[in-house]
């Protein structure tokens, strides 16, 4: 791994600073603005530790590894980081990716802050190593199955893509919808064509179509077909895991990119660190920040909060998970043991589901929260 810091002076190995690994994906076929908002938000709080005054007069600094989607990179990435003697890992959005990173880390006995990821199985085995702010998948799509309930979807296809977070994402759609009557039709998307998916919409006579598959192909693709079909002018396009989230969405579908609701873990209202918090990762990002800043911030809020009262000494960091209690910018973040979760959560992240408003493509409308 030879991926270099992100900016001169980054990275420093002289015992000097106290480090925090950061993993994001920054290159493709990475999810590359997810990976540039986690890392702004991530920054932006390094700044904010050290001016003032670092952990115990010590200045904070990232070591970024850019992960590009790739398990096996991040796993090497861990492996390096861990050498180079960092405190802790932050960060990853890809959760797969996240899954590999978590089980290097519970070997090597690396504390690691999830930042982003949801997939539930984060690791194999419940570990004290492996804290996470997202919601668990299982949590975050059941709320997005309500809202389908409850705008009256019963007949919903998903377009997938072969991937363990996918698979996950369509069982738990399956699971919730069932017992209401509603059905999930699984469009396996690596033998088909975006016409050939209008085409089952309409013999299925699905009234909601899920895009489980990768950005922006073939996400893209799909949606311009779906919504060029005049048999399908009704059907609802959605994304649970959050494609519309990012400005990149908008360019490249202008108009078709509205009215795709999706999952985004922020609250209906910003306390006023989050809204200060805001005001910064605009400026830093010359763009609304997505909920990805906001968890790359509240990552290192954690972290910080952590090495400030119990020293860079990694067991001691792992064994603290269960006494956090620090102020996020999305609510009071504190880390528990959940049913069927693997590693420390925090269990009371906020979920909406949210879409682009057609009248104001850059305004997000919150239709379903949980």
């Amino acid at each position: 791994m030879n991926t270099p810091p992100t900016s001169p002076g980054v990275e420093r190995t002289d015992g000097s600073s106290v480090q925090i690994g950061a993993l994001a994906p920054l290159t493709r076929p990475g999810w590359v603005e997810a990976g540039q908002h986690l890392l702004a938000g991530l920054e932006l709080a390094v700044r904010e530790v050290n001016d003032a005054g670092g952990i115990a007069g010590r200045p904070l600094e990232l070591v970024v590894r850019d992960t590009a989607a790739d398990p096996q990179k991040a796993a090497a990435a861990v492996d390096e980081l861990a050498r180079l003697g960092v405190a802790a890992l932050a960060g990853e959005y890809h959760s797969v990716v996240a899954r590999a990173a978590a089980a290097r880390a519970d070997a090597l006995g690396l504390p690691f802050l999830c930042s982003s990821a949801v997939l539930d199985a984060l690791t194999e085995q419940p570990t004290e190593w492996v804290a996470r702010l997202s919601p668990p998948q299982s949590r975050g799509w059941q709320v997005y199955a309500d809202f389908l309930l409850s705008a009256g979807h019963s007949r919903i296809a998903v377009a997938a893509q072969p991937s363990v977070y996918w698979a996950a994402g369509a069982r738990i759609l399956r699971d919730h919808v069932a017992p209401h009557g509603g059905t999930v039709i699984e469009l396996d998307m690596s033998a088909r064509t975006p016409e050939a998916v209008c085409d089952e919409l309409v013999d299925n006579h699905a009234t909601a179509l899920l895009l489980l598959v990768g950005h922006p192909e073939p996400a893209v693709s799909i949606v311009r077909a779906v919504r060029r079909d005049r048999r399908l002018a009704e059907i609802m396009i959605g994304a649970p895991a959050g494609q519309p989230e990012f400005a990149e969405w908008a360019t490249l579908l202008g108009d078709d990119s509205t009215a795709t609701p999706f999952l985004r873990y922020l609250p209906e209202r910003l306390s006023p660190l989050g809204a200060r918090v805001e005001t910064a990762l605009r400026e830093r990002l010359a763009e609304a920040p997505s909920f990805v800043a906001f968890e790359g911030y509240d990552t290192v809020a954690v972290l910080a909060d952590v090495l400030r009262s119990h020293g860079a000494d990694r067991a001691r960091t792992a064994q603290s998970w269960p006494r956090v209690a620090v102020e996020g910018t999305r609510g009071q973040i504190q880390f528990s043991r959940t049913p069927g979760i693997s590693v420390w959560q925090w269990a009371w992240t906020p979920i909406q589901v949210v879409d682009r408003d057609p009248a104001e493509p850059d305004r997000f409308r919150i239709l379903h929260a949980g």
